[in-house]
């Protein structure tokens, strides 16, 4: 449920979820999938960053010849800015459009090469977010585009989410401390991306029968195993609150510990690439019990809201191609499927299972876009009814359905025209329509 840096066979570090391949390195990564320049010099120990400006992998370049030669000193910059206008077009709970956005700053050092501590390995990570998002009008409980509302979805200041340090023991054993952001975890080679790369809607990014155990960003530590440069076990534990807006040390520990862990094997299906992901969490916090009378959270009301000690979550997720190019093995598009099982007496949803098909265009010429339609259902808490039907009237079950092509314009710019068709749980918000555009530029 996390990001760590591990080192890949050259020694460079790359960014990776805690429990699957390199973000920067996967073959599915939408940030080198048809980026020929790019994979070419990565495979020779340096990125590129220079080239003609439609062919550069960032926008701003080699700055002089500075980027690369931090990058043989071990110290990268990744940063982009993904840029959402988005409408609901009928149904939700109001029609409008609305623009906004989410910057992400990500700089990795390798100890090493930097301080000749070897093994060590630290990532920072910055955040924000500006303008205004549809999320809200939808109706729906999960976000129809999860980045919009990153870090935090009530402020737009630069918080830093990720001050991580990892350190190998050997090449299979590594621990990791600091301050991290889990929205990296559950890694799935079609489904994930941060929402700024794949699907939007928060249900194809990441399970979100966890999200109420795990916080987005807190102080934490634990350790992963590592096999043929993958690593495939994670253990995680993690202050039981979320510190996105502060650096956590008050808070640690004050309500209890959060523990996650996270194992991703690889498959090989049908003679093709594929993984099986299994997690879980458990949060000894006190949660709101969900199923106590609705009157005790009228505000009228003088009695003191019903708590439950401790919440849990298991999920689960697969992908697996079905076509790769023999002359290109890092492209391809396959399926996917995702369930979640969670602790109804304190989170909003009981169970879910979201399935889809994703990867690389099949459109001649068109290899390093990339494409995806998912459906989920979202089983609604029967604790949860007793409550909400006091304020919000009946409520049933959520299901929804997306569909988005990412257009590779340039390395550096990705435009991803996106299609939602959400069925909200309150009954009495009709099912909304959401059309709209994400624009992601590397800088």
């Amino acid at each position: 449920m996390l990001a760590v840096l591990w080192p890949i066979g050259d020694g460079r570090a790359q960014e990776c979820g805690g429990d699957g391949p390199c973000a920067a390195g996967s073959a599915a990564s939408p940030d080198t999938r048809g980026d020929r320049q790019e994979s070419d010099a990565a495979a020779h120990g340096s990125p590129a960053f220079g080239g003609g400006f439609w062919e550069r992998s960032k926008l701003t370049g080699d700055w002089g010849g500075l980027r690369s030669r931090l990058a043989q000193n071990g110290v990268t910059l990744d940063a982009d800015v993904t840029q959402f206008y988005q409408g609901v077009t009928s149904g939700g709970r109001k029609q409008t459009f609305e623009y906004g956005g989410h910057g992400d700053y990500v700089l990795t050092g390798d100890a090493d090469k930097l301080l000749h501590l070897p093994g060590l390995f630290v990532t920072v990570r910055a955040e924000h977010r500006f303008g205004e998002n549809i999320n809200q009008e939808t109706g729906t409980l999960l976000p129809a585009a999860v980045a919009a509302n990153l870090p935090a979805s009530n402020s737009r200041a630069l918080y830093f989410t990720d001050v991580l340090a990892t350190q190998f023991l050997s090449e299979s054993f590594a621990l990791f401390a600091g301050k991290m952001q889990t929205l990296d975890g559950d890694m799935n080679e079609f489904a994930h991306g941060r929402g700024k790369d794949q699907f939007l809607n928060m249900t194809f990014v990441a399970d979100v029968a966890s999200a109420l155990t795990i916080p987005y960003s807190t102080l934490g530590a634990g350790f992963m195993l590592v096999k043929d440069q993958q690593p495939w076990l994670s253990v995680t534990v993690l202050n039981a609150t979320d510190t996105t807006e502060t650096a956590g040390f008050n808070e640690l520990l004050k309500h209890g510990v959060a523990v996650s862990p996270e194992m991703r094997l690889p498959t090989r299906f049908f003679d093709r690439p594929g993984h099986q992901l299994i997690g879980g969490t458990w949060n000894s916090k006190d949660f709101l019990a969900l199923g106590q009378d609705p009157r005790f959270d009228l505000p009228s009301s003088s009695i003191p809201l019903e708590k439950r000690q401790r919440a849990w979550s298991l999920y689960w997720n697969f992908d697996q191609y079905i076509s790769v190019d023999p002359r290109q093995p890092s492209r391809g598009w396959g399926i996917f499927g995702r369930a979640g099982l969670a602790d109804k007496h304190s989170n909003p949803l009981s169970w879910y299972v979201s399935a889809g098909i994703g990867g690389n265009s099949p459109i001649p010429g068109r290899g390093a876009d990339t494409f995806g339609i998912g459906w989920y259902y979202a089983k609604t808490s029967s604790e949860l009814g007793r409550l909400a039907q006091a304020l919000l009237g009946p409520v049933g079950d959520g299901q929804g359905a997306e569909l988005f092509y990412n257009i590779a314009a340039t390395p550096w710019l990705h435009l991803t025209p996106d299609l939602q068709i959400l069925k909200p749980a309150v009954e009495r918000i009709d099912t909304a329509v959401v059309i709209g555009v994400r624009a992601k530029t590397d800088f």
